[in-house]
């Protein structure tokens, strides 16, 4: 049969995986072959059309036909029923070739019909409503429930590729998803938002309409199907426990289950995380979320700890955030009292009267504060000595303030007395040591030796720090005390503090000493007023009076004194440029005894500055330059005229600004710039350009241009930048020679500055790179025969030099033994 006589062929689509014929796509002999159909095609539809070899006349057809696969006597194969996938994906018939007898004289063989699928099945949900149910804060991703639904195409096309989605979530508040569901596994979980916001308090049911679709989630030519699902939401079970109290020092056995965390679901693995690292963590967790103290705590160690339970999954990953464990040491009484020191010395003046507070004895305990186990009593139990009689202080029993209870005190009767005071908590005692010392109250005043230290006369050059006097008043206190001791001040006659008392602890004496300088010029006469005091109070009744109080004159001579600078250094700036004769600065000096100055300059070195003798203005004696020395210093001497002619120096500097006075220039000699010549091709040279000027902040900005134009059909120059351009050739007709090209260059200044320099350029031969000049090609140099007589000479003269060596060498080889430490010292020959 001709393949125009099967016009329905150009509708079928046939994968022969195996056995094409020779003849045709759609004939040829019989042998092993597969065809691909896709199921629900239009019956009677041709196959394949097999050839017979004589004897054959006839085909017949054998095996899993179905009633729908038929073969004509002329060999062609059809169906007549549309086929159907889900029924059977192969079809494995056998065809045989039979001569007229109905004998087969080839085959059988085997005939592999493939049916390939379509999406003619809609995906379908197991359930038509799922129940499920999530605990508040769950975390976000992790499933809590699937769905699943099913199609009967085949699984490895995208007929049954499913694509899951929520379509409504009831309620939706704020129109926010609480809800997500993965899209290939049908897995539903928490959205950040959900894991937030779910309450059961709120709101305990949500429902949400699911859907399914195949094809991969394709809008055309894709089936659906959708569920319900109810979602029940439970309160979180993950919350952070009440603290705990745990009572210091505990002898039951450990560890000891202090309290417990559960996360939602089982199969949580549990940890304690500590918020600060210490020595010891006596705490651990099961996998059971209970947790332990695992050994006796003490609160003096530290009062409470903060620690965190930590729930993780199978992988490792954190299923919510952690809970913060506070844990608070209770205190026991296990601590006794302790004395603030070995002993405690207050002191008490003779004349206090009965209640005066004598001091505060302050005891510890390292007990908690603010409980009864560290409130404390004190009681006095002992009293040495106990004259004139006992009880003479008492100590209030909480505060642990001691008084005065019965009588003032006399330190003839004791000048000392040691208490035994009792501390005590609730449960423990302990004896601490208190001194008091009786000291003598301040009834009697300095008495100056005598009322006038008469005349003293210094120069005022006198040197700072020296002693001038030495005062000396007495005191009838107790020796070595407050009441006895003696501190001087002056009253009169030194305002401005130029002089300065010391005293001797160990006898009083005052030693008055030279502070600050002394100043004919400011007060020539001193009649100074000295008191002597003491630095406790004096009692009620007692006065200091004329006994306390001694005079001194002291008369400063004048000496005469070199004339004062104002300041030390005098600044000043101008431009570089002003007119010689300018005034640039001044300065001012001035004598103490009022004479006359003269000013003059001192390492004016290159002459730029002169001043006027009697004013001490500065004024410019020559033209100045700023790139010659941008900062100029010279000294300025002021000399008093007449007297002893002293004198003094000041710094002056003056700094100079910049004028753009300099043109540019190349920043280097460029004495090596070649062209390899011939020149096969146009090239090109780079050059830097400097100012001497000072550049702004931007650096500078010079512009550059041939020099002359006539070289403008052979040479261009080009910017490159501020300080960098380009001379570029324009051709490749140069001569073996050098070129001295002009280059114009202007720095755009205020005003603007050019300048013309000369490149050298040479076009010479090259070797391996490098320019080579024949020695005939420049005068001066030698000529190659020249040269390498000179190598030659060169040589013998090393030969010669090595054979001395080696002779001598050899002549004080016997010594090497001798000199074996300067021969390892012999540094080796080098060209």
């Amino acid at each position: 049969m001709a393949q125009a006589q099967l016009p329905c062929l150009c509708l079928l689509t046939l994968y022969l995986t195996t056995g094409s014929g020779q003849e045709g796509r759609f004939s040829g002999p019989l042998k092993p072959m597969t065809f691909s159909i896709f199921e629900g095609q239009e019956p009677s539809q041709i196959i394949f059309q097999f050839k017979a070899n004589p004897p054959a006349v006839t085909f017949k057809l054998a095996g899993e036909t179905d009633g729908i696969f038929q073969i004509e006597p002329d060999g062609l194969l059809y169906h007549i029923r549309a086929l159907d996938r889900e029924t059977r994906a192969f079809h494995k018939l056998q065809v045989s070739a039979l001569d007229a007898h109905g004998t087969t004289v080839e085959g059988p063989v085997p005939i592999t019909i493939e049916v390939k699928d379509i999406n003619d099945n809609r995906p379908t949900f197991l359930q038509s409503k799922y129940e499920g149910s999530v605990r508040q804060n769950s975390r976000p991703g992790k499933p809590f429930m699937y769905v699943n639904a099913t199609d009967l195409d085949d699984p490895a096309t995208p007929n049954a590729q499913l694509i899951y989605q929520i379509v409504m979530q009831l309620p939706r508040v704020n129109d926010v998803m609480y809800f997500q569901i993965n899209d290939k596994t049908g897995a539903i979980s928490l959205t950040q938002e959900g894991s937030r916001e779910l309450d059961p308090i709120k709101n305990s049911f949500y429902n949400l309409v699911v859907s399914v679709k195949d094809m991969g989630g394709q809008i055309e030519n894709s089936f659906s199907d959708s569920a319900s699902v109810d979602i029940t939401v439970m309160e979180n079970i993950w919350k952070a426990p009440e603290p705990v109290e745990i009572v210091e020092n505990s002898t039951d056995p450990h560890p000891i289950k202090i309290t417990q965390v559960r996360w939602n679901e089982p199969g949580a693995r549990y940890f304690l995380v500590e918020k600060e690292k210490l020595p010891r963590f006596p705490f651990s967790i099961d996998q059971e979320g209970d947790v332990y103290v695992t050994q006796p705590l003490d609160r003096e160690e530290k009062d409470s700890y903060v620690f965190y339970a930590v729930a993780k999954d199978e992988l490792g990953k954190p299923l919510a955030f952690p809970l913060q464990i506070h844990v608070k040491v209770k205190d026991i009484n296990d601590n006794p009292p302790t004395c603030p020191s070995t002993e405690t010395i207050f002191e008490v003046q003779e004349n206090e009267r009965i209640g005066s507070d004598i001091g505060t004895l302050i005891a510890q305990d390292m007990d908690e504060a603010n409980t009864v186990n560290s409130v404390l009593q004190y009681k006095i139990v002992d009293q040495i000595p106990k004259s004139p009689r006992e009880g003479l202080f008492l100590v209030q029993t909480y505060s642990g303030v001691f008084q005065l209870a019965r009588q003032s005190l006399k330190k003839q009767d004791a000048p000392q007395y040691h208490l035994t005071v009792e501390v005590s908590d609730k449960d423990f005692k302990t004896l601490c040591n208190v001194q008091i010392n009786v000291i003598d109250i301040n009834d009697q005043i300095p008495i100056f030796e005598k009322s006038d230290y008469g005349n003293l006369t210094l120069p005022e050059d006198t040197v700072i720090g020296s002693t001038i006097l030495t005062i000396q008043a007495t005191d009838d206190d107790e020796p070595l005390t407050g009441s006895s001791k003696i501190l001087y001040r002056i009253t009169q006659g030194d305002d401005e503090g130029r002089l300065e008392i010391f005293t001797d602890p160990q006898t009083n004496a005052g030693y008055v000493i030279i502070k600050k300088p002394l100043d004919f010029e400011t007060a020539a006469v001193h009649n100074i007023v000295f008191q002597a005091e003491n630095p406790e109070p004096l009692v009620p009744g007692v006065q200091y009076n004329a006994s306390s109080f001694a005079t001194f004159s002291l008369f400063v001579t004048d000496v005469n004194e070199a004339p004062q600078f104002s300041q030390h250094v005098f600044q000043a700036k101008v431009s570089e440029d002003v007119a010689i004769g300018t005034k640039v600065g001044n300065v001012t000096a001035k004598d103490p005894e009022g004479l006359d100055i003269s000013y003059s300059l001192r390492g004016n070195m290159r002459g730029w500055l002169k001043i006027d003798p009697v004013t001490g203005e500065i004024f410019s004696a020559a033209l100045l330059d700023r790139e010659t020395e941008s900062l100029y210093r010279v000294q300025v001497v002021a000399t008093e005229v007449g007297g002893s002619s002293l004198s003094t120096t000041a710094d002056f500097h003056l700094t100079l600004t910049d004028v753009n006075d300099n043109p540019p220039r190349l920043v280097k000699e460029y004495t090596g710039l070649f062209f390899c010549y011939p020149l096969r091709q146009p090239g090109s040279l780079i050059f830097e350009a400097t100012d001497d000027d000072q550049q702004s902040f931007r650096g500078p900005h010079f512009t550059f241009s041939l020099g002359s134009e006539s070289l403008q059909n052979d040479w261009e120059v080009s910017k490159i930048n501020g300080t960098h351009a380009r001379l570029s050739t324009k051709h490749t007709n140069f001569e073996e020679r050098v070129y001295n090209i002009p280059i114009r260059i202007n720095d755009g200044g205020r005003p603007p500055m050019e300048g013309t320099v000369s490149l050298p350029v040479t076009f010479c031969s090259c070797m391996e790179g490098r320019c080579f000049q024949p020695a005939g090609h420049h005068s001066g140099m030698p000529t190659l025969g020249m040269a390498l007589g000179t190598l030659l000479t060169t040589f013998v003269v090393i030969g010669i030099i090595l054979t001395v060596v080696f002779l001598q060498m050899k002549k004080n080889k016997g010594k090497e033994n001798v000199e074996n430490a300067q021969a390892s010292e012999a540094k080796p020959l080098r060209n």
